[in-house]
Parts: structure tokens; C-alpha cells; sequence
């Protein structure tokens, strides 16, 4: 049995949202308004829609041809008369190599462009929570100096009483202000880029977004299952989409060969007409003539030769086969690079926000004690400064590498073709109550499987699932 990779719930917690608006917006409806708005994935739709006809298209070469001619023709002579002509004709290949490799081809440009589709869902899964997650950590960015503005604003109100009344310098005064002054240009400065941040997310989703419900603050991560990076790697190599997009390019282009070859080859039609000719009158008989004939037969064509053309489409194919054979390769080491990316992606930052939860406490603590010594008059007021800017940045920075993590496993999961709506779904659940629940397996694209098994590549049997919290 192939071994099961998968991500263990990567976010469990408690958080409560009283404080949230109840307009704001989840993930998931802002991943709906993306489905239906995004201008890339409708080009994408449209495309795949367009690609999907290559499958009719091959397969009309295979299929007969029947036409239907009339004419009507005024003879001016001695005599005048009027003839009129009709004709039904229909040709069944009967062997034409050509049009057989076409066909074959058909059917693959349509397959892939279900995987070619396929892709477009994933990517926009990753590019709607990358926007989404941005907005997020620009509105974080000014909470957190707003926070230490109003921080800054009691320690400057008491730098003043303090001054009043000679326990302390007119420096404390002066450096708690400048400190003010700095957060302010920080907050205008921050204001702009969430302006900026909601606008990129405005393109993916067609509206203006305002507010957007928020990750909890309390949550645990856990990370891939297995926690090594090769089962990734080499599920990406094979599962990737953009492989599977190559691996289609190739074999069309061996179909290509086969057809530039054909060229060498005769050909053999089924032949079948009716033909129907009135002449108004006759001058040799002096009556109206009016004859129907019938006929069927086969036509063979054999190629002698083309000046040389064939066999140079022939080389020209092989060459082009070839490409794709090192665009195949190409795709896997870039899936498999994507893959080890995204996996240490994912590891360091679980480590991170471990290292950083352990340095909010810390920067708490060290707070509390520049503020209790400044009060007894063992620290100055810079230390309490530098302590809240410490404590700030470090919530931020927490707040930035949760972020990034459930960033790096939505790729990876995209790297190994197993991303999903459910996906979606499993973040939106936690930023709706900050808890998660076991998920079942999610499927993998019905499309991309079919057409794997379809067209004899095989794939790696890899699935992803949700752990509920311990």
C-alpha cells in the first residue's frame, strides 16, 4: 500500500470573536467571490472549455464527409438551353495514419485540459489566502502600533509627572515624544499598505473588502505528516500538475511523429456519389435531357514524392519530442524544489512560532520589570520604550510567521496536486470559532485521476488528511 502523506489539522485552538464585525468577511467567502470574479481563473474556464473541443475535432477525421453541390448554368449558343446539376458525395477514410494520430492527440489535449484547469483551482486556493492573509497582517501591523501608541502616550504622561515633580529629566520627556512621532509616521505609512493589500485582494474577488474575520491568537500548528520532506518530493515529481501538464505535452508530441510519418504512407478512402444533370434542351436531340448516375468505389493515394518536406517535419517532430522529454524533467525538479520549499516552508515556521510564542512571554515579562524599575528608579524611561517596541514587534512577527505556515502547507498540498476546496473550508471553520475538527479525506482531482488512468500514466497514490487536536 503506498504510504499516506498528510497534514495533521496544522491549526487547532480557542480564540473568542465577540469584538469581530459581524459583516466581516471569511476566507471562504472571499475564495466563492474569487470563483465567480477572478478575471485569470475565468480566462482559465474559457480555456479549458475551448481545449476540451480538441476531442470532436479528432475525431471528425475519422468519421465520413458528405457533401451536397447544385449548380445552375444559362448556355447561350445557336440554341439556348439552362442545365442543372446536382450532386451528394461521401468519403470514409478508410486508412489514413494522419488523421488516426490526430484523433489520438485530440483526446489528450482534451485531458490535459482538465489538468490544465485543475491547476488554475489550485493556484487560485493559494493566491486568494496569500491576499487574504496579507489584508490580515497589514491590519495587524496597525493594531499593534496603535497599541504601542497608546503605550507610548501613558509613558509619556508620566515622563511629564515625573518631571514635575524632579524624579526624572526633561530627556525621558523628549525621547517618550519622539517615540510618539516615529509611530505616527509608522501608522500612516502602514495605513497605505493595507490600502494597498485590500486592493490586490479587490482584483481577485471583483468587490471592495473592508473587513475580514481574523485568525485566532491562541491556536496550535502542527505540521506535514510524514514530518520528512522526501514522501513530498516524490509525490510532487509525479502528481504535480504542471508534470501531469508535461507528461501530456509528450506523448502529443510522440502523436506528432506519428503523424509527420504518415506522410510516407498511403492512403485509403471509400468513395461514394450521386449525381443528378438536367438539360433543358438538347440541340443534338432536340429534347430535354435528364440523367442520374451512381457511383462507388475506394481511391488509393500513394506518396511518391514531396520535395523533401516530410522527412524534414519528420526530424523537425523528433526534435520537438525531445524538448518536451527535457520540459517533463524540467517540471519534476521544479515540482520537487516547490515541494522542498513549501515542506521547510511549513517546518521552520512551526519553529518560529514556537520560538516566538516563548518570546512574546519573555518580552512580557521583561516589560513588567523595565516598568517596575523605572518606577523605583533603576531604569530609565528608554528601557520601558524599548521593552513595548520589543513586546509589539514580537506579537507581530508571531502573528506574520502563522501566516506564512499555513501559506507553505496550502502549497505544498498544491504541489503534490491534492489541494481542494476542503481545504478552504478547514481554515475557514477555525477563523469562524478557532477550533477545527477531523476532516475525511479530501479528493483528489476526479479529472486529472481519470485522465491519468486514461492515457496509461500512472499515478502515486497520495492523500492528505486533517488530525483533530489531541
Amino acid at each position: 500500500m503506498a504510504k499516506r502523506l498528510h497534514l495533521s489539522g496544522l491549526i487547532f485552538g480557542l480564540f473568542s470573536l465577540a469584538s469581530m464585525p459581524v459583516s466581516a468577511l471569511d476566507l471562504l467567502q472571499i475564495y466563492r467571490d474569487a470563483q465567480n470574479n477572478d478575471s485569470t481563473y475565468a480566462a482559465a474556464r474559457a480555456q479549458a472549455a475551448a481545449s476540451r473541443e480538441k476531442y470532436p475535432q479528432g475525431r471528425a477525421g475519422l468519421l465520413p464527409v458528405v457533401n451536397y453541390t447544385a449548380s445552375k448554368t444559362r448556355v447561350n449558343t445557336t440554341t439556348d438551353y439552362d442545365t442543372h446539376t446536382q450532386a451528394l458525395t461521401l468519403t470514409q477514410p478508410l486508412f489514413r495514419w494522419a488523421n488516426w494520430e490526430s484523433f489520438e492527440q485530440g483526446k489528450l489535449q482534451a485531458a490535459q485540459a482538465e489538468t490544465v484547469f485543475a491547476q488554475a483551482g489550485a493556484d487560485l486556493i493559494v493566491r486568494v489566502a496569500q491576499a487574504y492573509f496579507d489584508v490580515l497582517a497589514a491590519q495587524d501591523t496597525i493594531a499593534f502600533i496603535e497599541a504601542q501608541q497608546s503605550a507610548i502616550t501613558q509613558q509619556l504622561e508620566q515622563a511629564k509627572r515625573n518631571f514635575e515633580v524632579g524624579t526624572a529629566t526633561v530627556t525621558d520627556q523628549q525621547e517618550a515624544q519622539a517615540r510618539y512621532d516615529l509611530a505616527v509616521a509608522q501608522e500612516i505609512a502602514a495605513r497605505a499598505d493595507l490600502e494597498n493589500k485590500r486592493n490586490a485582494l479587490r482584483l481577485i474577488v471583483g468587490k471592495p473588502v473592508n473587513d475580514l474575520r481574523p485568525l485566532p491568537t491562541k491556536v496550535v500548528l502542527s505540521g506535514p505528516q510524514p514530518a520528512n520532506a522526501e514522501p513530498w518530493v516524490k509525490s510532487a515529481e509525479e502528481n504535480n500538475y504542471a508534470v501531469m501538464i508535461q507528461q501530456f505535452n509528450q506523448k502529443i508530441a510522440e502523436h506528432e511523429i506519428g503523424k509527420a510519418r504518415g506522410g510516407h504512407l498511403p492512403t485509403l478512402d471509400l468513395t461514394a456519389s450521386r449525381n443528378k444533370n438536367y438539360q433543358s434542351f438538347n440541340s443534338l436531340t432536340g429534347t430535354d435531357s435528364n440523367t442520374t448516375s451512381t457511383q462507388i468505389g475506394v481511391q488509393l493515394t500513394v506518396p511518391l514524392f514531396a520535395g523533401g518536406g516530410t522527412q524534414s517535419h519528420v526530424r523537425e517532430t523528433i526534435a520537438l519530442e525531445d524538448k518536451a522529454q527535457q520540459d517533463l524533467e524540467s517540471a519534476r525538479r521544479n515540482a520537487a524544489q516547490t515541494a522542498l520549499q513549501s515542506f521547510a516552508g511549513v517546518q521552520s515556521g512551526l519553529a518560529q512560532v514556537r520560538a516566538l510564542e516563548a518570546a512574546e512571554k519573555s518580552s512580557q515579562l521583561a516589560l513588567e520589570s523595565n516598568k517596575l524599575g523605572y518606577e523605583v528608579g533603576v531604569r530609565i524611561n528608554i528601557d520601558v520604550l524599548n521593552a513595548q517596541q520589543q513586546l509589539f514587534q514580537t506579537q507581530r512577527d508571531l502573528a506574520k510567521a502563522r501566516y506564512d505556515t499555513l501559506i507553505n502547507g496550502l502549497k505544498l498540498k498544491a504541489s503534490n496536486a491534492t489541494l481542494s476546496d476542503e481545504d478552504v473550508e478547514a481554515i475557514n471553520r477555525l477563523l469562524e470559532s478557532g477550533t477545527s475538527s477531523a476532516l475525511p479525506l479530501p479528493p483528489r482531482r476526479k479529472e486529472a485521476l481519470k485522465l491519468k488512468a486514461d492515457f496509461s500514466i500512472a499515478p502515486t497514490s497520495v492523500a492528505l488528511r486533517h488530525d483533530a487536536a489531541d
